[in-house]
């Protein structure tokens, strides 16, 4: 196999496993938003999609169209208000 094939192989196999990385920490993150929403008793069944837009604060769509921003706030508890 020549150097040029090898260098190939070896970077789409880099970038397939950091993909994959990105695709576990995707789904975490919107099963804690989920969780986060839940325990402050608000309707949403399942976050579907999330935008970060900090550090710490994000936009989460649910399943049910319901959207909440979810954020640390200045005394450091986690807050989700609906939008």
């Amino acid at each position: 196999m020549s150097k040029f094939v090898k260098c190939w192989a070896l970077m789409v196999t880099t970038a397939l496993l950091a993909a994959s990385s990105l695709a576990a920490d995707d789904a975490s993150l919107l099963k804690d938003l989920t969780a986060v929403i839940a325990l402050q008793g608000l309707p949403c069944g399942q976050v579907v999609s999330a935008v970060r837009q900090g550090d710490n604060d994000y936009i989460a769509s649910c399943k049910d169209r319901n959207r909440y921003r979810v954020y640390v706030n200045a005394a450091g508890r986690v807050v989700a208000q609906k939008q």
